[in-house]
Formats: structure tokens, C-alpha cells, sequence
């Protein structure tokens, strides 16, 4: 009895630890996941009727134009996000890439190198736990058709770069939109206020935002919340009070009637407007995306039961008293705030919109992350904020180049229409592009019959397509921005991971094997010289032409060299047990080892003094495990050989003399076995040297101008990212880099 008390207290100690921390997380995301969705409130109305669509005195257009946003934010938010698409998370990661990494992980139809990894297949089921299901035929049939079709998986990988394009795409205007919205509500209270001074002011405010985020997730997350959660109390209060006051009946919008109704009497003027509507839900891939820095049950609690009727409420305030004010379309919301709460409802507000701000943000991080792990971002520095949540990260080259992005497109645009009207065409596209690739998750990773996935893609596909096509028609007053800068976006990452295929082709092409380096030897004069040589390569086997090159030219090489590979899995981590593979090359007396180092790509990379004692505890641990293996095969010999001695007079005397070879070459392989293992702490004392290689990698004058202008742009990339020792933090003093040239 005693037993199962403890049990039940441990059980319920646990489950009090787990929501406790659920909770914890929640209240962390209302400052960073959900800041966008609940901002846009300020800026949705307006925008909807900033062009032909105006408001008539039966009220069909404000009541069909709540409808849509609310079964909008059900359909898109609530059912799409929260339901389908969190399920569908990469080992704890969110995001288009993480998408496209867990197809890739499951089958071979993306072009990321599909490492051989353990996979759980009953892990792939978890979308009804405990459900097993074969794959379906019309699943097998996709798969193979892209599996065997190139074409089909370039453009599967471009369409994933695409979504992840518009996501930085994303991370310029929702701070730009969100922050000048909200402090435009300043000339409400002073109608002579030049717009010059609102974009001065906006400017100021998001470089503090970005000026934030070094500080990482966690502080932003416990500094913001109280701002996001201050935000939802106000705008809820101000609903309930503008419903009660101006029009209770506008909670007929409800019913999907009045969106049948809205067009039938707006018709082409109320498809256009749905560029403003769709407004209503950014924020929502953010929802995903930022998976990673906290967990499935926090974001589902926290949507679900504080932000979704935090909106909806919201939003039928709004039209309640637009209902009544006809004459106040451009400045709903601030218009709506009662006297008495304004200027604390515009503090909050401009507070409220740089946190909305730091959703697609933080989102923007993860997606780089995720993208530079796998060859398809250059390299960047990136810090991890979080010791416990290893999604929490920082990348300040990209935090200050999306801030000059922002302000850019705040002193150029000035205006909250156009930037609205490039901000709608950039969440859209991305969620496009998630529906998409569920459409081939359901398929081919859960293995959910066919009809499943259509009638996903039908449900959500047909919605996003018509935002779309409002949105599209609007590029020329601002949509073309997005455009442009998820072009060179995917540009550079395209280039970037064609690029590093190629050089690492190259590599493959022109390796040499290790016994032909070392039969050389003698030729060359080759001298080892006292210490370890780390030698960085792509290559599983073989020497690369790097290190050839280098011994060609300088033939001396460490008494204890150890070739080190690093590859990135397409897993978001991999356990420490698992991360180090050890083998050796060539006979014992050369002293020449291969280490396959396995990171997933959330793993950090950073801290060289720890990564230098984990291999060489490894390479150590691997030759006490050679030597072990070399005795056992010795006595299984000579228990081998006594049992087919036949002489029986000879028998007593064979044996004693066994055991004794049995126990000298047991010893033996014991003192060999520590003087290696010596060796290697002695020369560890000597010094351990980085040999990392310097390419350029050129085009040949024969290729195409495609090849040369993607391989040109690869070149101008490299050149201008951080090096490899740099991004590996190797130290600068102990590392060697060999120049070479390879032209491919």
C-alpha cells in the first residue's frame, strides 16, 4: 500500500510538473507566438474599405464583412493551425521547411541528402495514436511518381523555399504594418500632426523592438506577455461595451448567410476587399512556425481559449459601431475607444503592435535555422537563448538586416494601405504553400487515404486561392514588394544549396584513398610532427583533394590524425550517444582515424572546447573497445584449436600451455591497447590543430549561363558569410586553412 501511495503522489507530482510547465509556456507564447493575429484588429477594418467598398444604411456590407473574418479566423487559425497542422510538426519543429524535412526524412521525394537515421514509423502515425494503417495505394503511387521524377522534386523543393521566402518576406512588413498602424491613431487626438512625425516616431519604436531581441525568446516572452495579455483585456472590454451600445444584432454575423449576401450586393467591390479581410489571420503560420520554442498543448490552450474569443469579440465591436458611424471607415478602431480609455488603449496598443511584431520574428529565426542546417541559408551566426527550450534562438545578422528592411519600407511606403496590400499577398502565399506540402504529409507520412488530403486542400486550398486572387490584384499598389524580395530570397538559397551539391561533388569526384596517400609517403618525405590534426571534410571515405593538396605542398601531417565529417540530419536533434561515429584507417601504428560527427538542425554547433574532449573521449573509448574485441577473437582461436587436439596424453600439458599464450597475448593486447590510449592523452598535451579547408569554387568556362550565374552568386554568398571556422567556432590560433580552387 505504502507502494502505490508513493506511486499515485509521484504520478500526480509529475502531471502537476507538466501542466505547470504547459501553463508557464502558454503565458510565454501570448508574448511571442500569438502578437500578430491580435494586433491586427487595428488595422483589418481599415484596410478592407480603403478602396471602392462602402457601407450602406441596411448594413449588408459590415455585417457580411464580419462573417467572413470570423469564419475566416475558424476555418484558417482555429481548425487549419491549431487542429491539422501543429499535429504535423517535425520532432517538436514548426515551419514550410520543417514540413519539407519530414517528407523528406519519410521518403526520398525531397532533394536534402536522406541520411540513414533510426525512424520510428509508428512515430509517422501519431496524428490518431494507437491507429496503425498501411500506406495507401494512391499514397505509394505519389510518392514513387515523385520519388523517380526529378522535375517533381525541384519543384517540391523551390515551392518549400518559396513558403520559407515569404516568411522573411513576412518578418518586413508585419513589423512595419503593425507599429506605423497603431501610432497613426496619435492624429486622432492631433489632427495637425504632419504624417513625417508618425513615421519618425514608428522608426524609433522598431528599432528598439529589434535593438530587444538579443536578449532571446524567454525574456522577450516574460517581458511582452503582460503587454499581450493587458491588450486582449482591452480590446475584449471595448467589444462587449460597443456591442452592448451600438448594435447587439451584428452577432447575426455568424451564420455563413451574410457572406452569400455580402457578395451578392458588393460583387466585384467585395472581392476586392477581401485583400484587407485576409489581414485578419496574420500571424497564424506564426502559430506553427514558432513550434519549436515552445510546445503543441501551450499553443492550444492558449489560442483556443484566450485569443480566438479575445478576437471575435473584438472585431464585432468594431463593426457594431462602424454600424452607426458610417463616416469613420478610415479610423475605426482608435474611434471606437471610448473618451475616457484612449490614451491608455494607445499605449497599449503601440506597445501591443511591437510585440505582434516579434511572432514573425522569432519565426524568422527558426525558418533560417532550419534552412542554414540543411545547405540552403549561408552561414550565419546564431545564438541559442535557452538551455532548456533549444528552438530559442537569435541570429543578429538577419535581426538588423530585417530592421533596415522595416525601416525602409516605412520611409518609402509611408502609407498603411500599400504596405497592407504587400503584406496580404505575403501570408497568403505562405499559407498556400503549407497546405500544399500537408497535402503530400497526409499522403505519404501519415498514410491517410487520398480523399483525406483532397478534401484538406479543398476545404482550406479554395479559401487561401481566393484571398489570393484578391491579393494579385493589387500588385501594382504595393504587392509587388513580397514578390521581389521572396524572389532574391529564393534566389540566394537556391544558389546557396546548388552550390554546396556541387562542391561537394567535386569532392567526391577527386578524392584519393588513404593507402595511396600513404604509399606516397616515402616519395614525398612525409614527416609526422607531434600533436592531433582534426582534418574537416565533407567525405565518409577517402581523403579529400583538400588534404591532398595541403600533404602535396607540405608533406608533414600530425602523429594522430583524425578526419572528421560533420553531417546535419534531417532530425531537429540527435542524441549525444548517437552524434559520434569512430573508425579507423589503415593498420594501428599509423595512428589515423575517421569520426563522423552527426548534428541534428537544431543542434549547436558553437562550443569547440567541448566538441574537442567528447571526440577525443570517443576516439579513446572506440580503441579500448578494438582492443577488447582483438582478445576475445584470441581466445576464440585457441579454444578453437585445443578442442581439435586428439592427443589425449598431450592434452593436460596443451592446455597449460594455451592458457599461457591465451594470458601473454591477453596482456599484451591490454598494454598495446593503453599505450595507444596514452598516446592520445600525450598528444592531446602536444597541441590539437584544425585543418579545415579555403575553397573558391568556380564555374567552367564551358557551362551554361544558368550554371555560371547560379555558381557566380554561390561565389558572392560564401565570400561574404561568415567562414567555416568561424561558424564552427573553432579557435583562430590553432586553425590551418588550405586555399584551393576547384572549378565545377
Amino acid at each position: 500500500m505504502e507502494t502505490e501511495s508513493s506511486g499515485i503522489r509521484s504520478s500526480k507530482s509529475r502531471s502537476w510538473s507538466f501542466s505547470k510547465e504547459t501553463l508557464l509556456l502558454a503565458y510565454q507564447s501570448f508574448g511571442i507566438v500569438y502578437g500578430d493575429l491580435c494586433t491586427s484588429p487595428v488595422y483589418v477594418y481599415k484596410s478592407t474599405f480603403s478602396g471602392r467598398l462602402r457601407l450602406h444604411e441596411e448594413d449588408a456590407e459590415i455585417l457580411g464583412v464580419l462573417s467572413l473574418v470570423i469564419w475566416t479566423l475558424t476555418l484558417l487559425p482555429l481548425l487549419k493551425y491549431i487542429v491539422f497542422v501543429l499535429t504535423a510538426d517535425d520532432n517538436g519543429e514548426g515551419g514550410t521547411f520543417a514540413l519539407y524535412s519530414l517528407m523528406c526524412r519519410n521518403s526520398k521525394m525531397g532533394l536534402l541528402r536522406n541520411y540513414e537515421m533510426p525512424y520510428n514509423h509508428q512515430a509517422a502515425l501519431e496524428y490518431k495514436p494507437g491507429v496503425h494503417c498501411k500506406e495507401s495505394n494512391a499514397g505509394l503511387k505519389i510518392r514513387s511518381f515523385v520519388e523517380r521524377n526529378l522535375q517533381s522534386r525541384i519543384v517540391l523543393f523551390i515551392f518549400a523555399l518559396l513558403g520559407v521566402s515569404m516568411v522573411i518576406g513576412d518578418g518586413v512588413f508585419t513589423p512595419t504594418m503593425s507599429v506605423l498602424s497603431a501610432v497613426s491613431g496619435l492624429q486622432i487626438k492631433f489632427p495637425g500632426l504632419h504624417q513625417n512625425s508618425i513615421v519618425v516616431i514608428a522608426c524609433v519604436i522598431l528599432v528598439a523592438l529589434f535593438a530587444l531581441q538579443h536578449y532571446g525568446t524567454r525574456r522577450v516572452g516574460f517581458f511582452f506577455a503582460p503587454v499581450q495579455i493587458a491588450w486582449l483585456a482591452c480590446i475584449t472590454s471595448i467589444g462587449v461595451y460597443n456591442i452592448v451600445k451600438w448594435n447587439p444584432s451584428v452577432i447575426q454575423a455568424f451564420s455563413p448567410y451574410y457572406i452569400y449576401n455580402f457578395f451578392k450586393q458588393a460583387g466585384k467591390d467585395g472581392w476586392s476587399s477581401l485583400g484587407g479581410i485576409v489581414l485578419c489571420v496574420t500571424g497564424a503560420e506564426a502559430m506553427f512556425a514558432d513550434l519549436g520554442h515552445f510546445s503543441k498543448l501551450s499553443i492550444r490552450v492558449g489560442f483556443t481559449a484566450v485569443v480566438y474569443p479575445c478576437l471575435v469579440v473584438a472585431y464585432m465591436g468594431e463593426a457594431a459601431y462602424l454600424s452607426k458611424h458610417h463616416e469613420d471607415l478610415e479610423r475605426s478602431f482608435y474611434m471606437a475607444v471610448p473618451e475616457v480609455v484612449f490614451w491608455p488603449v494607445l499605449i497599449i496598443a503601440t506597445l501591443a503592435t511591437a510585440v505582434g511584431s516579434q511572432a514573425i520574428i522569432s519565426a524568422t529565426f527558426s525558418n533560417i535555422s532550419q534552412c542554414r542546417a540543411l545547405g540552403c541559408f549561408p552561414r550565419v551566426k546564431i545564438i541559442h537563448t535557452s538551455n532548456s527550450i533549444y528552438g530559442q534562438i537569435y541570429i543578429p545578422e538577419v535581426n538588423w538586416l530585417l530592421m533596415l528592411l522595416c525601416l525602409a519600407i516605412t520611409l518609402g511606403f509611408r502609407d498603411t494601405h500599400m504596405i497592407g496590400n504587400a503584406y496580404g499577398l505575403a501570408v497568403i502565399i505562405v499559407m498556400l504553400v503549407t497546405t500544399c506540402l500537408m497535402f503530400f504529409i497526409i499522403t505519404t507520412v501519415w498514410n491517410r487515404p487520398i480523399l483525406w488530403a483532397l478534401l484538406f486542400v479543398f476545404t482550406f486550398g479554395s479559401l487561401e486561392l481566393l484571398y489570393l486572387s484578391a491579393c494579385l490584384a493589387k500588385v501594382h499598389h504595393g504587392g509587388w514588394v513580397p514578390l521581389l524580395l521572396s524572389s532574391l530570397c529564393l534566389l540566394s538559397m537556391s544558389s546557396w544549396h546548388y552550390g554546396t551539391f556541387k562542391k561537394q561533388h567535386f569532392e567526391v569526384q577527386n578524392k584519393i584513398s588513404l593507402d595511396r596517400l600513404l604509399d606516397l609517403g616515402p616519395t614525398l618525405g612525409l614527416v609526422r610532427v607531434p600533436g592531433i590534426g582534426l582534418v574537416f571534410s565533407n567525405l565518409n571515405n577517402g581523403v579529400s583533394p583538400m588534404f591532398a593538396h595541403f600533404v602535396t605542398n607540405f608533406p608533414a601531417f600530425h602523429r594522430i590524425l583524425i578526419f572528421v565529417s560533420l553531417e546535419t540530419q534531417i532530425v531537429p536533434k540527435v542524441p549525444l550517444s548517437e552524434r559520434f561515429v569512430v573508425g579507423r584507417l589503415g593498420s594501428p601504428e599509423h595512428h589515423i582515424f575517421r569520426c563522423v560527427v552527426r548534428y541534428g538542425y537544431k543542434d549547436a554547433k558553437r562550443d569547440s572546447h567541448n566538441f574537442e574532449t567528447q571526440l577525443l573521449m570517443k576516439v579513446a573509448e572506440f580503441i579500448r573497445q578494438e582492443g577488447d574485441a582483438n582478445m576475445a577473437r584470441n581466445v576464440n582461436s585457441i579454444v578453437v584449436a585445443t578442442i581439435s587436439d586428439q592427443v589425449a596424453s598431450a592434452l593436460e600439458g596443451s592446455k597449460k600451455e594455451r592458457k599461457k599464450r591465451v594470458a601473454f597475448k591477453g596482456v599484451f593486447e591490454r598494454e598495446k591497447m593503453k599505450a595507444e590510449v596514452q598516446e592520445l592523452v600525450e598528444e592531446k598535451e602536444n597541441g590539437v590543430s584544425y585543418v579545415i579547408g579555403h575553397t573558391i569554387v568556380l564555374a567552367h568556362d564551358s557551362s551554361s549561363v544558368l550554371k555560371r550565374t547560379a555558381i557566380n552568386i554561390y561565389g558572392f554568398l560564401r565570400r561574404n558569410s561568415r567562414r567555416p571556422s568561424v561558424s564552427l567556432g573553432l579557435p583562430h590560433t590553432s586553425v590551418v586553412e588550405v586555399g584551393m580552387v576547384y572549378r565545377v
